[in-house]
């Protein structure tokens, strides 16, 4: 995929891995389509790039909200081209607590947004995208989708959280296999532990213990280093149907 002024649509653009993503792929000449929640920050962040960038206000959970962005984007930018994926919510919480068992709306609320969000963007995306023509190799786009380590290595207290990012894992394949048809690769990635607004509300103590469980580099991930991933993806016509840890090899222990 050639930027060249190329629409992308960037979910949870506000803040930590989002914003990270619109800064680098606006470095490459990409249009940035930049979705949060109104009053996130995003129209300070279009104003902060100036041209190639429009802040667009979506609950990535209603249709309404992410259809309406992707068309603003696209009658603005042309043919959508891409999407990144970062929107998504954390909670703790063990599934029998001092308090008894895991509040069950707590537990829906997490996977609304985690897992039908995702799916939510993704679909909408892609059926924009398949109405344009494709390219020399017939690719019409692609969307990049954000898990975690706690997939794989969910710890105590994560269950909710564990089960929305192992369900992005597991709906990757069957995407990218669903819209192979449509020339639209889907790739997720599952970070580690990363430096986002979220991470920096914890004592600075526990932040460097974090930091430390990381085998190599023993440091926690900078947000940039996940947008410059998702743009190589983006880029690469190669990487489909996979889910890729970014995480200087970390596996999280129980707690």
């Amino acid at each position: 995929m050639q930027w060249n002024d190329a629409p992308i649509l960037i979910t949870g653009a506000a803040s930590g891995l989002g914003r990270a993503t619109a800064l680098h792929l606006h470095g490459e000449g990409a249009t940035v389509g930049l979705v949060d929640l109104p009053g996130k920050g995003t129209e300070e962040l279009a104003g902060e790039l100036g041209e190639r960038a429009l802040s667009l206000s979506a609950d990535v959970t209603s249709a309404a909200e992410v259809q309406a962005a992707i068309e603003a984007l696209s009658e603005r930018a042309g043919a959508l081209r891409g999407a990144v994926h970062c929107a998504g919510v954390a909670w703790a919480g063990r599934t029998l607590g001092r308090s008894g068992p895991h509040d069950l709306d707590v537990f829906g609320h997490v996977l609304k947004i985690n897992t039908m969000g995702t799916f939510n963007v993704v679909r909408l995306c892609a059926a924009k995208m398949a109405e344009q023509e494709p390219g020399p190799d017939g690719d019409r786009g692609a969307i990049v989708c954000t898990a975690s380590v706690a997939a794989f290595d969910g710890q105590i207290g994560q269950v909710a959280y564990a089960a929305s990012k192992g369900a992005v894992a597991a709906m990757t394949l069957p995407l990218a296999r669903d819209l192979a048809r449509s020339g639209i690769r889907v790739v997720t990635i599952a970070p580690g532990v990363f430096d986002t607004p979220m991470m920096k509300m914890l004592p600075e103590e526990a932040r460097q213990k974090l930091a430390q469980t990381v085998p190599f580099p023993a440091r926690l991930g900078d947000p940039a280093e996940y947008g410059a991933l998702a743009s190589h993806i983006l880029q690469n016509p190669m990487l489909n149907g996979e889910v890729i840890r970014l995480d200087g090899a970390l596996r999280m222990a129980p707690r």
